[in-house]
């Protein structure tokens, strides 16, 4: 499992995760697209942005491997804004690869793009 040194670890102050230290010896966590509700919490959705952002600031429009990027927090931007990059997909591998789908991104996240301009 490659480690995204760098990455930041978690939502400063919050208990949400962004990577994970080791993989998990029952199996590869699957990634799945999870709807988002309009009426999720505020802390949600900061967690969303500051994914979104740390994302950006780290692979830009570069496909980057799954690696220790944790799948729940991967599971809320998938389909939309996070995408696979390859057809053989496997959502239950470390070593697949993903791609910011920047149109969707920016779209839906255009706070996370504003310091890079």
């Amino acid at each position: 499992m490659l480690k995204h040194r760098g990455f930041p670890g978690r939502l400063p102050g919050t208990d949400f995760q962004f990577t994970i230290r080791r993989a998990n010896p029952k199996g590869v966590t699957r990634i799945v697209a999870r709807e988002r509700y309009r009426d999720r919490s505020p802390a949600d959705r900061r967690a969303d942005l500051a994914f979104m952002a740390a994302l950006w600031d780290h692979f830009g429009e570069e496909a980057f491997e799954r690696g220790n990027l944790d799948a729940g927090r991967l599971s809320w931007l998938f389909g939309r804004e996070v995408i696979p990059v390859d057809e053989d997909f496997d959502p239950e591998s470390y070593e697949s690869r993903l791609k910011i789908d920047l149109a969707r991104a920016r779209a839906a996240f255009p706070e996370a793009f504003e310091d890079g301009e």
